[in-house]
């Protein structure tokens, strides 16, 4: 193992250092960024499609189907994630499928329940009874108008879940249910360096930086969102 550049011992060849298999980690944490993030995008536009899909369903069809929506929102919210987790992983095995798979299930939770509380605001404005009484049928109402204005809220949430995919991806892959080495995501270069912390602090570090990095900069795009798109929620 090299250390960083900086400091002692270092090589500006490999400027945050080497682990135990003398790879460089500044590699290491690029390649992984892109499985990662690829991971965590796919999952939140997932989840984000099925989750607004269901949403503007219940939010239309108000009564039991509605109802129904929210008491399974319930008990997906009441269920522990890391036993779902840990049952998809087992039947399906440790892989990036399984991973966005579990990720999707798990996150269509807050864009249903947003969907359908924009989608019961809107309907009942007096732009949509305008579009009603011009003979525009049900399709075209929901494409045309509501939608389109139930997407502000909707895309802040989107940025603040591809946050939390980002988190918790690398929390799946820290615990061994994500990506499998020798594959590097942040999570499992975490698992690297975990136990040599104490004589090799940067292989564990720096991978966490990066997430700490990326999940702030996913926020702070998310705020500035929400004061353009919508002002009202800040």
């Amino acid at each position: 193992m090299l250390a960083p550049a900086l400091q002692v011992g270092g090589n500006w060849t490999f400027p945050l250092g080497t682990d135990q298999l003398g790879r460089d980690i500044l590699s290491r944490i690029i390649y992984a960024a892109r499985v990662s993030l690829s991971i965590s995008l796919l999952a939140t536009v997932l989840s984000g499609t099925f989750g607004i899909a269901v949403g503007l369903i219940a939010g239309l069809r108000e009564g039991w189907l509605g109802d129904l929506v929210l008491r399974l929102t319930d008990v997906q919210l009441a269920f522990p994630f890391l036993m779902l987790a840990i049952a998809i992983v087992t039947a399906a095995g440790p892989s990036y499928t399984a991973l966005v798979i579990t990720l999707a299930i798990w996150g269509w939770v807050p864009f249903a329940r947003i969907a359908r509380a924009e989608v019961i605001s809107i309907k009942h404005r007096d732009f949509i009874a305008a579009a009603h009484s011009v003979g525009a049928r049900p399709p075209r109402v929901l494409l045309r108008h509501v939608l389109p204005n139930a997407m502000p809220p909707l895309i802040v949430i989107w940025t603040f879940s591809f946050a939390q995919m980002v988190i918790t991806e690398s929390s799946l892959s820290y615990l061994g249910m994500g990506i499998q080495p020798p594959t590097p995501s942040w999570g499992n270069m975490l698992t690297d360096g975990r136990d040599v912390v104490g004589i090799a602090w940067w292989l564990a570090t720096f991978p966490g930086l990066a997430i700490m990095g990326t999940v702030l900069a996913i926020n702070v795009l998310g705020d500035m969102l929400r004061e353009v798109l919508d002002p009202h929620l800040s």
